[in-house]
């Protein structure tokens, strides 16, 4: 399905009847990955999934967004379906949206459950090694980016720039690539306490992008929460487990 908000087109999911689950997904993902959760929910909800701007068959932003944007973006989502009352599935940067949607004042909506898979929002601190070499990265890159240096080593900084970067920045376009940078250099641990409703945290206790210990903050944070740990697992718990994860999410929704 395609709806406009703003000058996108978003494409998504809209199944099944009865209470709304709102489903948002990670960073370089979109909602194909997440077939088997919308075909389980689905039969005892109405479960919404966009694809977010810059994901999937959902066009870029015009320019790089911060997280604010994308709530922007999911709060006028919202309300062009009239949503008023949901609840929420979010994996990996979907918990960013969710963790600052939630902290607004004055919602026109009411959230009454949530699950965090994997989810990120703790900024991970860096080692001094880590430290010294961004700054031996930007050092060079400022230097090799002088026009001179520039014309005679023309690749150099890209060079640079694949050896240090992730994969979901090296195989981002520039808007992409910038959107990533303000995305993760934002820390929200103090805002995750602030999510008052029943939550649910699933996690794969393998997971190196958002480490099981993130899991384990978020879960003494916030008030009424219960952890399900998959053992084995990595980021991407509820498709390498679903059985489990499935399962788990029936429970909590039923």
């Amino acid at each position: 399905m395609i709806i406009k908000v703003g000058q996108i087109s978003v494409n998504y999911i809209d199944e099944g009847e009865g209470d709304v689950i709102l489903l948002l997904h990670g960073w370089g993902a979109n909602i194909t990955l997440f077939k088997g959760i919308i075909e389980t929910l689905s039969k005892g909800h109405r479960v919404i999934a966009p694809d977010m701007p810059g994901f999937g068959k959902t066009a870029e932003p015009p320019e790089p967004w911060c997280v604010d944007d994308y709530v922007d973006f999911i709060a006028e989502f919202l309300n062009r379906l009239q949503i008023r009352e949901f609840s929420v599935i979010v994996h990996s940067f979907g918990g960013r949206v969710l963790f600052k949607l939630n902290a607004r004042e004055n919602l026109p909506y009411v959230i009454r459950k949530a699950v965090l898979i994997d989810s990120a929002g703790i900024m991970p601190k860096k080692t001094w090694k880590q430290k010294a070499s961004l700054r031996m990265y930007k050092t060079a890159s400022r230097i090799m980016s002088t026009k001179i240096l520039h014309f005679l080593y023309p690749d150099v900084v890209e060079d640079m720039r694949k050896k240090r970067g992730s994969a979901d920045y090296n195989n981002a376009t520039p808007t992409m690539r910038a959107t990533l940078v303000k995305v993760v250099n934002e820390d929200l641990s103090e805002l995750i306490g602030k999510l008052n409703c029943p939550t649910l945290l699933i996690w794969g206790d393998k997971d190196t992008a958002t480490p099981i210990a993130d899991a384990k903050s978020m879960e003494a944070w916030i008030k009424d929460t219960g952890l399900v740990v998959c053992e084995g697992a990595g980021h991407y718990s509820f498709l390498e487990q679903p059985v489990k994860v499935h399962g788990a999410l029936q429970a909590f929704f039923r």
